[in-house]
């Protein structure tokens, strides 16, 4: 059941903690692909930050720059260290699939690797509904490990997960499909910083709502 799914990534990531940042906030493609968002956007835009984690590296880069954030995460210990560590943002615990949405309410929306442990319909209902939550112009930045994969099992960082995936072109048109411009994309293979990481491929496309994107 997905409310099994998203309690588990919860139990998950309440154990990760820390150790994900530490693992994960150096990736030279995440920052880079912060620094073309960055670029785009307009002063003090609303951002909303989709699987928040600890805060570093998004919400921390991008409200150092001036934008108003929000991070939604469904793991309570994420959320206690990102709102430690950024103060500046806004931290909610909340699953995003049943979170309120406010219709074009953002000037931009970033989901960095926090699709991974939902199915494949889930992750194609999110981002239509995040398009939706995007103002006409407004930027949404997807990043995943773009994997032909359904519900397989994996150990990571210590922890058992159930992980579900799109390959690259699929995870591609999930984004077409809901309407969005893709403007950027970068594939990359980066090794986490970690006792036995293995490299792995990421996958960041940069979209772009356009005026007639619907709610799906």
């Amino acid at each position: 059941m997905a409310d099994g799914r998203q309690h588990a990534a919860a139990e998950a990531f309440d154990a990760i903690g820390a150790d994900y940042e530490r693992a994960f906030a150096g990736s030279p493609a995440h920052r880079g692909s912060l620094d073309r968002l960055l670029a785009r956007l307009s002063p003090r835009s609303r951002v909303l930050d989709v699987g928040s984690g600890t805060g570093r590296p998004t919400a921390h880069t991008l409200a150092a720059a001036g934008h108003e954030v929000l991070g939604v995460d469904v793991s309570p210990v994420m959320v206690e260290l990102a709102s430690r560590q950024v103060p500046e943002a806004s931290f909610r615990c909340a699953d995003i699939r049943e979170l309120p949405l406010e219709e074009e309410g953002f000037d931009a929306v970033c989901v960095y690797f926090s699709l991974l442990q939902m199915s494949r319909d889930e992750q194609s209902s999110l981002v239509r509904r995040l398009a939706g939550a995007l103002r006409p112009g407004g930027h949404l930045v997807l990043a995943t490990v773009p994997l032909d994969v359904q519900d397989v099992g994996a150990v990571f960082m210590g922890q058992e997960v159930r992980v579900t995936s799109f390959g690259p072109e699929a995870f591609r048109a999930m984004a077409t499909g809901a309407g969005l411009d893709v403007v950027d994309e970068e594939r990359t293979v980066f090794t986490p910083d970690g006792p036995g990481a293995v490299p792995e491929p990421h996958l960041f496309l940069h979209c772009v709502r356009g005026p007639a994107v619907s709610e799906g």
